[in-house]
């Protein structure tokens, strides 16, 4: 963000005029000071004056972000969340259950792991074994840069149950979606298991997925975060045949591995060509399509879009990173929307 200016004379933002928050709440539990609210969600909302796409876009943070990570990016430009409302759609931003303005005690909550440190987000985002082709991140690298303050200004501590954290945030959003209708699910990063588990709850909420740079590969384990011990989520997801332990879902041939609510169900699994998560991105896109899905790679340097790494939601380009995603959108909905 260029510190010279306000905010408000920047360039950029086209006016839009319907815009609101709520919450999905939490579980009502008893604590000993009385009644408290366990892990509520905070939903943002806005919409363009006329809505010319038929299904809202439900937009999923990752790791120990916030919704903030749609609505900005560092130097203060418009996020894609402004770029989804700019092309017609309505657009649900969430803070995951104890992100960002979702509130969070560990008492009722559950503990939180470490506060993300700035060198978690170098190694992540502005990795030095791929400067070269990084051509993208065009941001200040240093500790004590106005750049990486603004990107880790958003960034609370990580859930220490990462199991427990999905099913939260899967059972808020199926509640999100219970009032909006059905939607395209947007997820980014460690958003992505949500994606996956929202659509086994409410498979026919959930119109499509576009999954923005998802964790994996399938069974991957983090240090110091935890496992995808069912695949692709470290909550279980529902297999058929039905499988009872995540060591069965480890152990079984991957080719009867079907996740019956993912039947037929278009995602698209996006990747930079300088990230890492690109590496396996084939392997998530060959477990979905096992899985009974529709699942397709949309690899960025393919359409043209070169240099970007694992923000490309918010990197130099990201006005450029978005294309491909809106038009694969726009392709899997053809519903009309109503007058």
């Amino acid at each position: 963000m260029t510190p010279q200016q306000a905010p408000h004379l920047t360039t950029g933002h086209e006016i839009t005029v319907r815009r609101g928050h709520f919450w999905i709440p939490g579980e009502r539990v008893e604590a000993e000071h009385g009644t408290v609210q366990r892990a509520p969600m905070f939903v943002h909302w806005e919409a363009p004056p006329v809505v010319t796409r038929p299904e809202p876009l439900v937009l999923v943070h990752g790791g120990g972000g916030q919704g903030t990570d749609w609505t900005g990016t560092p130097d203060g430009r418009p996020g894609w969340a402004t770029r989804f409302v700019e092309a017609g759609f309505a657009v649900y931003v969430v803070d995951r259950c104890g992100h960002g303005r979702s509130p969070l005690h560990p008492d009722i909550v559950g503990a939180m792991g470490e506060q993300f440190p700035y060198e978690a987000a170098q190694a992540l985002f502005l990795p030095d074994d791929a400067r070269t082709t990084h051509t993208q991140w065009t941001y200040e690298r240093d500790i004590g840069s106005d750049d990486l303050d603004q990107l880790l200004g958003a960034m609370g501590s990580l859930p220490a149950d990462l199991a427990e954290s999905q099913r939260m945030d899967a059972d808020r959003l199926a509640r999100l979606l219970d009032i909006v209708g059905p939607a395209v699910v947007v997820t980014h990063s460690a958003g992505g298991p949500v994606g996956w588990l929202v659509a086994d709850s409410r498979p026919k909420q959930v119109a499509a997925i576009a999954a923005i740079e998802p964790v994996g590969p399938p069974f991957a384990d983090f240090p110091g975060l935890g496992k995808l011990a069912w695949g692709l989520t470290a909550h279980r997801i529902t297999y058929d045949p039905p499988l009872h332990r995540p060591e069965e879902a480890e152990s079984a041939d991957p080719a009867t591995l079907r996740i019956p609510a993912l039947a037929d169900t278009p995602i698209a699994v996006v990747s930079g060509g300088s990230s890492a998560f690109a590496e396996f991105a084939p392997h998530v896109v060959d477990f979905l399509n096992t899985a009974g899905a529709r699942a397709e790679p949309v690899h960025l340097p393919e359409y043209g879009i070169t240099g970007n790494g694992h923000g490309l939601t918010f990197e130099a380009n990201s006005d450029h990173t978005i294309t491909p995603v809106i038009d694969w959108i726009t392709e899997h909905d053809q519903t009309p929307i109503e007058e």
